[in-house]
């Protein structure tokens, strides 16, 4: 595997890998609680709610990643930000499509599902904020950078 040379990548790669394990994770506790709450409904609703929570938290950093591979690019810019801002917008209108399809479903336990989206949100903020602060990213310290010699003799 080549190395990238956006430094993003790694980072993101481990969120996505982080985040699948939380949310099977999170799946199989939800589950397990939604059937001592509610039988089969509340396995149900477990499994749909951290699903959505996993799908929509994954879609960010995979939108990134697919960007990323434009790095180099003359394009890579206008790319970049025009595949991100349309993943927002594709979790947007799926978010809003699949509340209005789930919400009067009737194998839908409305409160086993939005405690286990909650949480397959929360775990994917906690899985970024570790993976962010534990990644070792290469930086540059100790740069001396050029100074403009004509600084000294401007009057702003």
């Amino acid at each position: 595997m080549t190395s990238s040379p956006v430094s993003s990548t790694p980072v993101l790669r481990t969120a996505l890998t982080w985040g699948g394990i939380v949310a099977g994770v999170l799946a199989v506790v939800g589950a397990l609680i939604g059937y001592a709450v509610s039988g089969g409904d509340g396995v149900a609703s477990a499994l749909v709610g951290v699903l959505v929570g996993g799908f929509f938290s994954a879609v960010t950093a995979a939108s990134i990643l697919i960007a990323n591979r434009w790095f180099g690019d003359d394009l890579y810019v206008p790319i970049f930000f025009g595949v991100v801002l349309g993943g927002w917008i594709l979790k947007l209108v799926l978010f809003i499509i699949a509340l209005v399809l789930l919400r009067d479903q009737p194998w839908i336990d409305t409160t086993v599902f939005f405690l286990a989206l909650v949480a397959s949100v929360l775990g994917s903020l906690v899985v970024d904020m570790v993976v962010m602060m534990r990644m070792r990213i290469p930086h540059a310290s100790d740069v001396s950078l050029p100074t403009d010699p004509d600084a000294g003799d401007r009057t702003d």
